[in-house]
């Protein structure tokens, strides 16, 4: 993300939805990853004018943390990107269509009842939703939408369904559930097969269901989460050199 050689400081990022090694400050995102700024100064400057929304509200904290899943939107020249893992475990900031940018994807964290019998959830991002459908579950997906501010769909945590990790030695990569291992007195394990029927397992906690059977409800970055071996990557450089 940063330069190697580029200086010793990074800014840290504000308190907000996103844990601490888990975010990317917006400062960043907009000198480093778009490069339309070229200097920190000029990010609060752009940031000033109020042009840059997350999820659906406007930022000017330099520093404010961006986090998986979070869509990012500039008005001014309509783009729109969100914030994803890729399989190197870097963030990509993957651009992404107007009618995509209407919603996002939350993890259920919590299903509880709160005071005078009031039942509310809260989601991987910081946002707690009261009176939500009683089918949602803690690790179920939500859709939420981001104009009306309502859950408008949600996908449960079952075998079959197609999940992108957020954690571990495998994040970033994408695959379908094929079955959960339930451990007494410690985090179950769940196992994921990819595309290419490599399979792999992980942490419950890792594990962030993005779609119903195989069809993911976003679109995903450049791969499709597909981790491929080191003579995979030989073999495919090859093959686009040559075709060049």
């Amino acid at each position: 993300m940063l330069d190697k050689m580029g200086g010793n400081f990074a800014p840290r990022p504000s308190c907000g939805p996103h844990r601490l090694r888990e975010c990317l400050p917006l400062s960043i995102f907009l000198r480093n990853r778009l490069q339309y700024a070229l200097t920190y100064a000029e990010t609060t400057k752009i940031l000033a004018q109020r042009l840059i929304k997350v999820d659906g509200k406007v930022r000017t904290d330099r520093k404010y943390p961006t986090g998986s899943m979070d869509v990012i939107t500039i008005e001014k020249n309509g783009e729109h990107f969100r914030i994803l893992y890729d399989v190197k475990k870097r963030f990509a900031v993957h651009r992404i269509r107007p009618e995509e940018a209407r919603y996002k994807l939350c993890r259920v964290k919590k299903v509880m009842v709160g005071p005078g019998n009031v039942p509310y959830l809260v989601t991987h991002d910081g946002r707690t939703i009261r009176y939500p459908d009683p089918l949602i579950k803690c690790n179920d997906t939500i859709q939420f939408d981001l104009i009306k501010h309502s859950i408008i769909g949600h996908v449960k945590f079952e075998p079959g369904n197609v999940c992108t990790i957020t954690g571990g030695a495998n994040l970033g990569r994408v695959g379908i559930i094929t079955h959960r291992d339930r451990i007494d007195g410690a985090s179950d394990l769940i196992h994921v097969k990819d595309v290419n029927n490599h399979e792999y397992c992980t942490l419950l906690k890792n594990v962030f269901v993005i779609g119903k059977g195989n069809k993911p409800w976003i679109s995903l970055p450049k791969g499709k989460g597909l981790k491929l071996t080191i003579s995979e990557e030989r073999d495919k450089r090859l093959t686009d050199k040559s075709k060049a």
